[in-house]
């Protein structure tokens, strides 16, 4: 089945009440036929439901529909986009470990990998940008992975993915990457090199701004057990759970088998059945909405380009972005509908848009229907400082927006009003 194909039907068949729309599962629990059966399923010799805070039938069909969308072995779907942040890395690090990550981040997973993980001694080496080489020069001997955004929230960079797996693979290191602006519609990571994808399925996917939701998808083909030194984890005997060795025990998803057993089962950061059933409605209809998406964004940052009272408009789909040409080798010349712009009188003319918007919506959320508006420097990015400013993308100035379903001219029209109460 083609995308538009598998985001509606892919990973269901009907059980005996023949229900069209997936049910909501919202129980519990499943029963145990007998202690047999509750052995073999507890010893992953048997696949089955048994506690939901672990796997649930409706969370397990959104778990097929996105994995078959990224063309990946297997995936988990999370309680939030953040979950899977930190869930993909700690399934591979421990004390005294490090990973190798982009600067271009989302603020609260900056603030994560910048301040929280060294408190548990992992060790997070932010590359100088988010050239291949410079990643490269950071990966040591303790180094167990290296993640990147695909295309970054909110600098808008488009990351050369076939390069960094490249430089990440010759030194044996697995690349884990946030596809949360791009959506599997747009770009499948795991067809340029990358071995583990996250989202937050709260943004594009969802669509509405009603659900949050994250998920974690193994490409199942990173070739664990050939260092078993390196990735222990992976290797040894699990002995949170019956001493099972993932790699060699589970070779065609390792990875995600590990993840779920190990780290979704002891802290207890599942997704809502609710929450599930709502993210495969947003799916369904993911397709139809970002050429919409698209189309509006072009149209908003075409009119603040030719603005005299704005100083700057970054937008990955102008000719004359530095990441246009690999948009175009990785997205297929689309463009996501995020985009920056700066506006004449510096910072506080960009606060003071933001506070002037009467149609769009200051918020910190993306990819909703809605036209979102939010000024990174004072919000998502306030915690850093000027230099970690600097090396996520981000200028003291910058207006971010997430551009919706609404008419395009009724987006002009709010702009339009709001630098004129701004600028004049």
């Amino acid at each position: 089945m083609r995308d538009e194909t598998i985001a509606i039907h892919g990973g269901y068949t009907p059980d005996s009440t023949r229900a069209v729309a997936v049910p909501i599962y919202q129980t519990v629990a499943h029963e145990f036929v007998d202690a047999d059966h509750a052995g073999a399923i507890m010893d992953l010799e048997t696949p089955g439901f048994h506690y939901n805070r672990i796997n649930n039938p409706t969370v397990d069909v959104l778990e097929q529909r996105i994995g078959a969308l990224e063309g990946g072995a297997a995936a988990m779907a999370v309680s939030s986009g953040a979950t899977a942040v930190s869930m993909s890395l700690l399934n591979l690090l421990s004390a005294g470990d490090n990973f190798v990550s982009v600067p271009t981040l989302y603020g609260a997973t900056y603030t994560y990998f910048a301040h929280v993980l060294p408190r548990v001694s992992i060790e997070v080496r932010f590359s100088a940008d988010d050239h291949p080489d410079s990643i490269a020069a950071r990966i040591d001997e303790r180094t167990k992975a290296v993640f990147c955004e695909t295309v970054g929230n909110p600098a808008g960079n488009v990351i050369d993915l076939a390069a960094v797996a490249e430089v990440a693979h010759a030194r044996g290191v697995p690349v884990i990457a946030d596809n949360t602006v791009a959506t599997p519609l747009l770009l499948k990571p795991l067809r340029h090199g990358a071995d583990v994808v996250i989202h937050s399925l709260t943004k594009f996917i969802g669509g509405h701004g009603t659900t949050l939701g994250g998920v974690i998808v193994d490409g199942g083909t990173f070739p664990w057990a050939d260092q078993p030194d390196r990735f222990r984890l992976m290797i040894e005997p699990e002995p949170a759970f019956h001493g099972v060795r993932y790699a060699i025990d589970f070779p065609d998803a390792p990875y995600i088998t590990r993840c779920r057993t190990v780290g979704l089962r002891n802290t207890g950061a599942a997704l809502s059945p609710f929450n599930a059933f709502q993210l495969l409605q947003g799916l369904e209809t993911l397709a139809v909405r970002l050429p919409r998406h698209e189309s509006n964004a072009r149209a908003v940052a075409e009119f603040l380009a030719a603005d005299t009272r704005v100083t700057s408009v970054d937008f990955v789909g102008f000719p004359e972005n530095p990441y246009h040409e690999l948009a175009g080798r990785y997205l297929g010349g689309r463009a996501p509908s995020i985009l920056t712009f700066t506006v004449r009188g510096g910072r506080e003319a960009g606060i003071a848009v933001f506070n002037s918007v009467k149609l769009f919506k200051r918020l910190l959320n993306m990819g909703d229907a809605k036209s979102l508006i939010t000024h990174p420097a004072s919000t998502t990015h306030r915690q850093l400082t000027p230099q970690d400013l600097k090396l996520a993308g981000i200028t003291p100035a910058m207006v971010r927006l997430s551009v919706g379903l609404e008419h395009p001219d009724d987006l002009i029209e709010d702009l339009d009003q709001a630098l004129a109460a701004v600028v004049g």
